[in-house]
């Protein structure tokens, strides 16, 4: 981990329980944000390609899930 991913887990923590979806790491990115969604009914799940720039602000109602070119997810979906 870098100290930015370790730092996002951290404040994840703050949020509704159900925060992160490692589980999804290697599925296909729409598919994620239906489950994320699903089983967080509080977030809106952002399917974004990975290197992309985004905001710094941290929310609990959002969920980035990272995907490479082929839209698979590269990153554990985490709350912020």
């Amino acid at each position: 981990h870098n100290t930015t991913e370790i730092k996002e887990e951290e404040m994840s923590s703050q949020c509704h329980p159900k925060n992160a979806w490692p589980e999804l790491v290697g599925k296909n990115g729409d598919y994620a944000a239906s489950v994320i969604e699903r089983e967080n009914t509080r977030v809106d799940a952002v399917v974004i390609l990975d290197g992309s720039p985004v905001t710094a602000d941290f929310r609990c109602d959002r969920v980035r899930v990272f995907v490479n070119s082929n839209r698979i997810v590269v990153k554990v979906p985490v709350a912020g």
